[in-house]
């Protein structure tokens, strides 16, 4: 299965937490370190898809959602270049929403998408 780990964090909401975070990350494994630090974590599987950086373009991903009534629980953005923005999905069915990607050629990524 084609997807990539998101790794949920839950932080004291005071002043210098993500920065202490990025602190104990800076030379090591996120969910081992963070574990052994004390935090309470937990991973994810989520879809990481390729959709058209333009006026509607990602309307066109959800369409498909909506069509085959794919509930969409959180949608973020991981990062953009020229004309195709990748975004995360969070969905309860991820292996019918990795087929309608794959049968609508939606370009999905997998671990590779930390590579690039």
């Amino acid at each position: 299965m084609k997807t990539v780990k998101q790794i949920e964090l839950w932080l004291n909401n005071v002043p210098g937490q993500l920065s202490d975070i990025s602190d104990i990350l800076s030379d090591n494994r996120a969910v081992n370190v963070l574990k052994s630090a004390g935090y309470k974590i937990k991973t994810k599987q989520v879809i990481a898809c390729e959709m058209p950086n333009h006026p509607g373009g990602m309307n066109v991903v959800l369409k498909l959602l909506k069509d085959s009534k794919v509930n969409l629980d959180y949608i973020y953005p991981c990062m953009g270049t020229g004309n195709i923005t990748v975004v995360i999905l969070g969905v309860v069915s991820v292996k019918k929403t990795l087929k309608i990607m794959e049968d609508n050629w939606i370009k999905v990524w997998g671990d590779d998408l930390y590579h690039i």
